[in-house]
């Protein structure tokens, strides 16, 4: 299959470059992309620009005008050539409204922000400019993934009913052991539950944990983020046709790998599925068996088996020092909380340091609180202090990861056949893909969690334990940029706030659908479809946009940028940076 990967790769990219580059060149020598729009601006008393992104609080673009205007949420009245009430949107805005409701829910729900919707739609249905598009994404982002952490926070892992005996070692699974659950019916489990129950030195009990993997959290969330500034870095000095090459490259061959994912785990909860109601039928025949027999042979055949199973954990039970069971129902109390306050603090605490480095370093088009730029040394210093914040962190909870599952591993804890074995192989392979995936978040402008998902898929772990995970990661990613944009005046107040809400309702709501759904059938590989369709769907986002964006400038491919620009003070206009007023912000 490795084969097939690499033609697929290999196509996208000829299929990509054989359409632009003729186009590219034809528009070249005819002499299409010489000289450039000029726009007219209402600020500084009225100037022209080349492009409305130049224009501050009038970033969209009319090119029948020649005009800069500004957005209103919900306008219905519009004046033609007016500036401050250009067009109406409120249909616009309405449809809007729905697609986001229901993005919000199914992305949330496979653990995405949903970026790779929400910027394709706000160009092609509302119809916003790249930046203000993206920056809208962040804002619905932080919605979404807020209203899915306010369900996950409260949810439980999907193993319900953890032991603290030691188990049989799974074979394919070196240090973890096999489901007490498999191969069995429904009366079965309930049988063998209950006699777990009452077995032991009588302080037996059933464990789980939270559905939220803080572990991974802490490890993998300070390695993307580290990623994504390397990233956006490199999208300094990208021209938009080539990230967006990249980007729907990126997509397209990690949809392929997701639907190649889900037909697999399809399958297998398929077979899963079957094997339950064939040993359901079993039971329920041998029980009527019984009933006819008056409690005779069938009876007996099912005492053997039970006799077995007794005999069997008996032995368990003498061969189990009382020393680790007891260091091994700590373990399992410690990882039973449904809130650890010091994980949870340590991500708080991530997060913060962050923010703070990022708002006094700038980016993402937004100016720096402290006024330095890429052309003073200060600036370089703040970008090295993000990758010793996030790398420092994901070093140290990368080896608490490893030093914590050894020390469970010497008393013969109870891993789950999905758990992640934290070693120093697995960090460094880990880290490296999760590195690369922040990279490519960066590059491309979304969440992470369409190129972390499938990672954590592919990673083995539980489907509705990734993306409780990975929503809670793109929350820290998602919030800070977010505030950023609007603090910038990039994206209109009013879009912002509206879109967050209606982001947080639809992720709440569709999330705790669909969960339920999940958990009530068993089909834990929907989310993995779901997901794969989310991201193909987002590639096809990307190549629209990109020939649309080609076709405006009438198939004009530019260079590399500069890595470092700065406009000068007497070229600037004065901005309207957190000036708004109240009226501006909430007019209704």
């Amino acid at each position: 299959m490795t084969q097939l990967h690499r033609s697929f790769f290999i196509t996208l990219i000829l299929a990509l470059l054989v359409i632009i580059v003729p186009l590219a060149s034809a528009a070249g020598e005819e002499g299409k992309c010489a000289g450039e729009g000029q726009f007219s601006c209402p600020n500084c008393g009225g100037i022209s620009v080349s492009d409305c992104m130049d224009c501050d609080g009038y970033l969209f673009t009319d090119y029948n005008y020649g005009l800069c205007y500004n957005r209103k949420l919900f306008n219905t009245n519009a004046e033609d050539g007016n500036s401050d009430n250009h067009y109406p949107f409120l249909w616009t805005d309405i449809v809007g409204t729905i697609v986001w409701f229901l993005t919000a829910g199914i992305a949330t729900a496979c653990g995405v922000g949903g970026g790779g919707i929400y910027v394709p739609m706000g160009i092609l249905l509302l119809r916003f400019p790249p930046k203000p598009a993206s920056g809208l994404s962040q804002a619905s982002i932080f919605g979404a993934s807020l209203g899915g952490i306010l369900v996950n926070i409260r949810k439980r892992h999907p193993d319900e009913h953890i032991r603290d005996t030691k188990g049989t070692p799974s074979e394919t699974h070196p240090g973890k052991m096999v489901a007490y659950e498999k191969g069995k019916g429904p009366m079965e489990i309930a049988d063998d539950r209950q006699k777990y129950l009452d077995g032991g030195d009588g302080k037996r009990k059933f464990y789980t944990r939270p559905v939220i993997d803080y572990n991974m959290a802490l490890f993998l969330a300070p390695m993307e983020m580290a990623g994504a500034v390397l990233g956006v870095i490199i999208q300094r000095v990208f021209p938009n046709w080539l990230f967006l090459c990249f980007a729907a490259l990126v997509l397209g061959f990690t949809a392929f790998k997701t639907f190649k994912k889900f037909f697999a785990a399809y399958a297998k909860d398929k077979a899963a599925k079957a094997q339950l109601i064939e040993l359901t039928n079993r039971e329920n025949q041998k029980k009527a068996e019984s009933d006819a027999n008056g409690g005779g042979e069938a009876s007996e055949a099912v005492n053997d088996v039970e006799g077995n199973a007794d005999s069997s954990e008996e032995t368990v039970e003498e061969e189990d020092d009382p020393k680790q069971v007891e260091q091994r129902r700590k373990f399992l109390e410690e990882d039973s909380r449904q809130y650890p306050v010091e994980k949870i603090s340590y991500l708080i605490l991530l997060w913060i340091g962050l923010t703070v480095i990022t708002f006094l370093k700038g980016g993402k088009g937004v100016d720096s609180v402290i006024g330095i730029t890429c052309q003073d040394a200060g600036f370089y210093v703040l970008v090295a202090a993000q990758f010793l914040w996030t790398l420092g962190f994901a070093a140290v909870f990368g080896w608490k990861n490893v030093k914590g599952v050894n020390a469970r591993v010497a008393v013969n804890y109870p891993f789950n056949e999905s758990d992640v074995m934290w070693d120093f192989k697995k960090l460094q392979y880990y880290s490296f893909f999760t590195f690369v995936a922040g990279i490519v978040a960066g590059l491309i402008g979304i969440g992470g969690g369409m190129v972390l998902g499938p990672l954590m898929i592919v990673m083995g772990v539980n489907p509705r334990v990734s993306t409780a995970t990975t929503a809670t990661m793109i929350l820290l990613t998602s919030s800070s940029v977010a505030v950023m944009f609007v603090m910038s005046g990039l994206v209109p107040w009013q879009y912002a706030v509206y879109f967050f809400c209606v982001c947080l309702m639809g992720a709440y709501i569709g999330k705790t659908r669909i969960d339920a759904y999940v958990k009530k059938t068993g089909m834990g590989s929907i989310l993995v479809g779901i997901l794969a369709t989310i991201i193909a769907l987002a590639t096809i986002g990307c190549i629209i946009i990109l020939f649309l964006n080609l076709a405006k400038v009438n198939w004009c491919v530019d260079g590399f940028k500069a890595f470092c620009t700065v406009t000068a003070e007497e070229d600037a206009c004065p901005t309207r940076l957190l000036s708004l007023s109240a009226e501006e912000i909430f007019p209704y």
